[in-house]
């Protein structure tokens, strides 16, 4: 009998698997190891618009590739995901959104006990420290003792006076609190920055609990398979330095990989779907045809437009000679562009298709991007909007393409399959251009420069989506929760038919949140550790 070291083994420092690590080794009594494929976080990661400079770093990022597929033009789409302690959390653009409360009363519906709205709400109060805007009331809705720091942004910018007005006059709402009792209207964006710096689960999660003797990190170690004896997981193997290992564990594993990783992993270990399994030489240890299976995204798009004022628009203080002056002022005072999240308004508005309740989500950037791939500013004042169906039900799938952990899986996004989802990012597309263009904005905008006023008609806009929408950062559901048949795991995120092993990370969701999912995935690591400590 091997020695056991650890109670529990967790694979995956990111959102869900710090938070998880954290709330487990708060009692003294349970031994945890942690497994993080990627390295410790890095020295830029806490400034909030490193964001992009981590888009194409392979040493914190996965650097992932989607497949060519026949409705997105043959591209291949890049799939940033972290890599490092923080995981998607350390790389991201922190906007904050819990999803909207039908989102969660629709997982009950599913089958799901104890994931409605009441449910889940309680864990988020657990995990924030909230701090609104100055003239914000104290909610009861909102947490402010947890270990998360979430701040709406005060940025002072002209530019988003109008923008609000234009929204306002197009008819939609502003909202104080788009956590709050309604998601509905455009507001200022809450995110996971703190003082100008960027709040991660390593940061706010992982670095407490690294101060516990019940917590171990290993960074550098890629986990290929879990340790099965029959149906029960008693351990894990990972490779670090070229060197394989095991380790035991006398109660649990958790895989918190994400919706990339967690279902490879479960590939690799024999478990998932036998066809798939034997094709590349895997022994079939237990049959589970869900696994890589309800894979869904947020699929965006940009659209960009010139402004007739620089002020406007963050382009001139990021290039050029005024580039060092915008990181002397972060340096000194923590504000500025450097501290922002990707967008500082946000808005969850209604198409026509869901008058009940909003079904799109829109970003308003106060700059544009020349180039994509190396994230070069342009050299006049510019802005974006980017946009997103909230409630895609296109369904693609993540599977492996050999037993090699090091050889990435194949992501199939199946983006637009779905009639419904090309309607409604048609009509999220024109929602976007009458807000932009609407009479407050007239003193600020110039011309529309991508996709330009000569893609009009739905067939254009659907022909534009096709050939430069890109991924959302927001994959999940490729280890779905749910009854078994059509599910990876129960209701508390154990694997069915497996003994000993759970999943606790965005990929156990089984249907697609309204908003950005860096929160719901911190929650349900949160939860997980409820459901541990059960037993």
């Amino acid at each position: 009998m091997k020695h056991i070291k650890y109670d529990y083994l967790i694979v995956g420092g990111g959102s869900a698997g710090a938070a998880l690590a954290y709330r487990l080794t708060e009692n003294s009594s349970h031994r945890v190891l942690l497994l993080e494929a990627g390295g410790a976080t890095h020295l830029l990661s806490r400034m909030p618009m490193s964001f992009g400079l981590f888009i194409n770093r392979p040493d914190v990022n996965w650097c992932y590739w989607s497949e060519p597929e026949e409705g997105t033009s043959r591209r291949k789409i890049s799939v940033p995901r972290g890599k490092m302690l923080g995981g998607s959390s350390a790389i991201n653009g922190m906007v904050y959104v819990r999803g909207q409360r039908q989102d969660y009363e629709d997982w009950k519906d599913l089958g799901n006990d104890g994931w409605g709205w009441i449910d889940v709400a309680k864990t988020f109060l657990r995990m924030e420290d909230y701090q609104g805007g100055p003239n914000d009331a104290v909610d009861i809705c909102r947490g402010r003792d947890g270990p998360l720091g979430v701040t709406k942004g005060s940025d002072m910018n002209p530019l988003y006076d109008k923008i609000f007005q234009a929204a306002q006059k197009m008819g939609y709402p502003i909202n104080a609190d788009y956590n709050g009792p309604s998601q509905e209207g455009i507001a200022r964006t809450q995110a996971t920055i703190r003082q100008g710096q960027r709040m991660s689960s390593a940061h706010c999660y992982l670095a407490p609990a690294t101060k516990r003797p019940n917590l171990t990190v290993i960074t550098h170690a890629t986990v290929d398979r879990v340790i099965l004896e029959g149906k029960k997981c008693i351990g894990l193997s990972f490779i670090k330095n070229g060197n394989r290992r095991e380790v035991h564990c006398g109660k649990e594993v958790i895989l918190s990989a994400g919706a990339i990783g967690s279902p490879q992993i479960l590939e690799l270990s024999g478990i998932g779907s036998p066809d798939l399994l034997q094709q590349h030489g895997i022994s079939v240890k237990h049959a589970l045809p869900a696994v890589g299976e309800n894979f869904q995204d947020h699929m965006m798009a940009r659209l960009q437009w010139k402004l007739r004022n620089k002020l406007a628009s963050y382009n001139y203080r990021m290039r050029g000679v005024n580039l060092p002056l915008t990181g002397l002022e972060y340096l000194i005072k923590g504000t500025g562009p450097l501290s922002l999240p990707a967008a500082p308004l946000i808005a969850f508005l209604k198409t026509p298709l869901s008058p009940s309740r909003p079904d799109f989500q829109i970003q308003f950037i106060p700059f544009s991007i020349e180039d994509p791939v190396d994230r070069k500013f342009h050299d006049f004042p510019g802005m974006a909007v980017a946009g997103l169906p909230s409630r895609p039900t296109s369904k693609g799938s993540i599977h492996i393409c050999s037993p090699n952990a090091f050889e990435q899986p194949r992501i199939r996004f199946n983006f637009l399959d779905d009639i419904e989802d090309r309607k409604t990012f048609i009509h999220g597309f024109k929602i976007i251009r009458n807000i932009i263009n609407a009479q407050p904005m007239d003193i600020y905008r110039d011309v529309e420069l991508s996709p330009g006023n000569e893609v009009i008609s739905d067939d254009e806009i659907e022909g534009f989506l096709r050939e430069k929408a890109e991924t959302g950062y927001h994959p999940m559901g490729t280890c779905r929760m749910g009854m078994p048949g059509n599910a990876v795991v129960d209701n508390k995120l154990k694997v069915h038919g497996i003994h000993g092993l759970r999943v606790a990370d965005a990929s156990i969701f089984p249907t697609m949140l309204s908003g950005n999912l860096n929160a719901p995935s911190m929650m349900v690591g949160e939860r997980a550790s409820d459901f541990l400590k059960e037993h």
